[in-house]
């Protein structure tokens, strides 16, 4: 456990927190107006490695070289030229700290942090942190590493929990939940729509996907898989067999046969590490590729849990879903996150080779538009 100190005075700026994995969906803009909830669970917090707003650098720019250097082998729009290791915490987690009102930034309905540091310490005003709550931003507050010391506190520390036992907790992530949004008639408003959330991590997982399929066809279990996943991939890859076979893999699922090329997994919640099998996820080689997926993402993928409405009468029993009003569905077919995909992709060496490069190099706003 740790709790986080001005670096100017020494004053405490949080609460304890225990470290985990940066969430996916760290860097996503959903909707437009849409109110998202806090990044961060509470009691948590979580290192960002590359850096995070102004000032910044187009591509034209940045040297190819130092561009690798920082992990980045395809052009992007543009890179941020701050400090990188922000520690990011939910707004509750935040102690002994005011506001600087003149540094909102471009806000609409909150913060946005386009101006740097928001918020100072108490004691002796040093910029310590951004917060950002603005519309279709995911609430955090960013703790500058410049600013703020990261100091250990006694307290328990648990062993983080086997695979077994997670699955055991079932913290499933719904692919559809209602989306709160501003600037209705009455003020709050909201729709039902697939889960931003399951878009992100699906950019996430989508670009893997291409890097693991070599330039050749990937086929994706059927149902839910399908729906996510499969649109995009007979899009961007070329048509034709044999296809490059991708199942659902990880704990209490049948142990993939050798045949299989692409494992989807989860990624364990508390330390970020992906799920493989002692012996290598398809063997003693264990050649499949592994595309990661959040826990609650992948639990729904291996279980998901019925829409339909059952049939029942007299006073409807506990956890009984009503047949009037049906099941809310969203409007339009499942689209991954654009950005968190490019993201992703930009990120991953493989999209130096040639053909994976044509790929990205053919993706024209048209196709962009139409797929994410």
């Amino acid at each position: 456990m740790f709790v986080f100190v001005c670096a100017g005075c020494g004053a405490e700026l949080t609460t304890s927190l225990s470290q985990v994995p940066l969430p996916v969906h760290v860097r996503q803009k959903y909707g437009n107006g849409a109110q998202l909830p806090v990044l961060m669970e509470a009691g948590t917090f979580a290192v960002d490695p590359e850096p995070w707003g102004g000032p910044w650098q187009t591509w034209d720019e940045i040297d190819q070289g130092e561009a690798e250097a920082r992990g980045i082998y395809a052009p992007v729009h543009a890179l941020s030229d701050n400090t990188p290791g922000d520690s990011v915490i939910a707004p509750g987690d935040i102690r002994g700290t005011r506001l600087i009102p003149e540094q909102r930034g471009g806000a609409c309905c909150g913060l946005d942090g386009a101006d740097g540091p928001n918020m100072a310490c108490e004691t002796c005003a040093l910029p310590v942190a951004t917060r950002v709550d603005d519309c279709s931003l995911w609430q955090t507050v960013r703790l500058h590493p410049g600013a703020v010391h990261r100091v250990p506190v006694d307290g328990f520390r648990a062993a983080p929990l086997s695979w077994s036992e997670l699955a055991e907790e079932e913290k499933m992530t719904p692919p559809i939940e209602p989306i709160v949004t501003w600037g209705g008639r009455m003020g709050l408003n909201h729709y039902w729509s697939w889960s931003p959330q399951w878009e992100a991590a699906a950019g996430q997982a989508l670009a893997h996907l291409l890097v693991a399929s070599q330039g050749q066809p990937v086929k994706v279990p059927s149902g839910l898989p399908a729906d996510v996943f499969q649109r995009p991939l007979d899009a961007l890859l070329p048509a034709g067999t044999p296809k490059r076979r991708a199942v659902l893999a990880g704990p209490g699922q049948p142990s993939p046969d050798a045949g299989v090329d692409i494992l989807l997994v989860p990624v364990h919640p508390q330390t970020g590490t992906a799920w493989t099998t002692p012996i290598g996820p398809t063997g003693p080689t264990g050649s499949a590729y592994l595309v990661p997926l959040p826990l609650g993402v992948w639990l729904w993928l291996v279980s998901p849990q019925p829409y339909l409405p059952v049939p029942a009468s007299g006073r409807t029993p506990h956890e009984v879903l009503r047949d009037d009003p049906l099941p809310p569905l969203p409007h339009r077919p499942f689209r991954a996150d654009r950005g968190t995909f490019l993201h992703t992709l930009a990120r991953l060496p493989a999209v130096r080779d040639p053909w994976l490069r044509t790929i990205v190099e053919n993706l024209t706003q048209s196709t962009l538009t139409d797929l994410f």
